[in-house]
């Protein structure tokens, strides 16, 4: 499965300079980080969250944990879940581990854990179970333009 044609056009738009890394199918970062033997803090995880009636996309270090109450807190939300994976194929026709970081393709909003700020590059999901894109973390945020917020809690 190769990097959605959209997904390119996205970054090159934004002009999100990036190195496509191949490797063998992985499911999860932690199979990234043992397969490309990169470490788990300069891997980002893209979780769907569900709150309220709105969906979020929250990413942060793949060696942190979502702290749901933090993200609860921080939206001012009543309820807040991590949605569902029929929810990731109808709305967003993406499947479970192949979320795209990128909330503007989607249209909704981002929050990012604060410690990602320290991050030089990062390796993040291209929507493909057998690729991944390699960049500046700046880039990402330049793009992106998250909100930030401290939601990352040690596993």
């Amino acid at each position: 499965m190769p990097i959605p044609a959209k997904l390119t056009k996205h970054l090159a738009q934004n002009k999100v300079i990036y190195d496509v890394v191949p490797h063998k199918t992985v499911f999860t970062v932690y199979d990234l980080a043992q397969t490309t033997k990169v470490k788990l803090n300069t891997i980002i995880k893209t979780l769907l969250v569900k709150y309220d009636k709105d969906y979020v996309l929250v990413v942060l270090p793949a060696h942190l944990r979502l702290d749901l109450v933090a993200l609860k807190k921080f939206l001012k939300a009543k309820k807040v879940e991590l949605a569902k994976e029929k929810d990731m194929a109808a709305k967003f026709k993406t499947k479970p581990g192949a979320m795209l970081p990128f909330g503007s393709m989607y249209k909704i909003g981002v929050v990012a854990d604060k410690s990602l700020l320290k991050a030089e590059k990062v390796l993040m999901s291209a929507g493909s179970f057998t690729e991944s894109l390699h960049l500046k973390m700046k880039s990402y945020l330049k793009a992106e333009q998250p909100q930030m917020a401290k939601i990352g809690k040690k596993a």
